[in-house]
């Protein structure tokens, strides 16, 4: 069996103890983590556009771009340190929500953190990525909240004039 992890800064350490509670100990465990390219890129063009190109040393996005790779490369230390067994580390570079997919093909299981609105149930508690890895995943995903779950009560309530779904009809009128 073959489980990818999502890691994502805030929410990591659920998912490793998802694995941790719910794969058995033989599972191959990826721990996955994406970085986007953004904002390193942004620097770059930013520091060329006003200070020419002829100044590397001193290019903010290159700092950036070392910063973002030593914090990734804590993060997947820690979670394989949490994790407390073999796992192979992964680091990739683009649109994460892509990037995550594609990590998951031929995977058995793929491990995601909600990403949106924790606070409620319902589908706002999945953010942009975090809906389109769940919507394109090509294995089955395990979808966890990060913290407690809430309470069923803070499903909102249905409309008031709501008809009733086309799989439930109303009783004929006697």
């Amino acid at each position: 069996m073959r489980v990818v992890v999502w890691l994502v800064e805030g929410t990591w350490p659920a998912c490793v103890d998802a694995v941790r509670t719910h794969a058995p100990r033989a599972t191959e465990v990826v721990l996955l983590h994406v970085s986007e390219p953004g904002v390193p890129g942004l620097a770059h063009g930013a520091f060329a556009g006003l200070l020419g190109r002829g100044h590397a040393e001193r290019d903010p996005g290159n700092r950036l771009e070392d910063l973002g790779a030593r914090s990734a490369a804590r993060l997947l230390d820690a979670a394989a340190e949490r994790l407390g067994r073999p796992c192979t580390r992964q680091e990739r570079a683009g649109r994460t929500e892509r990037e995550v997919v594609a990590a998951a093909e031929g995977a058995d299981l793929l491990v995601v953190a909600r990403d949106g609105d924790r606070a409620r149930l319902g589908p706002h508690s999945l953010g942009r990525a975090g809906r389109f890895v769940v919507d394109h995943a090509p294995c089955p995903v395990l979808l966890i909240w990060p913290e407690a779950t809430p309470a069923v009560t803070t499903i909102p309530p249905p409309p008031a004039h709501s008809p009733d779904p086309p799989h439930h009809p109303r009783p004929p009128h006697s």
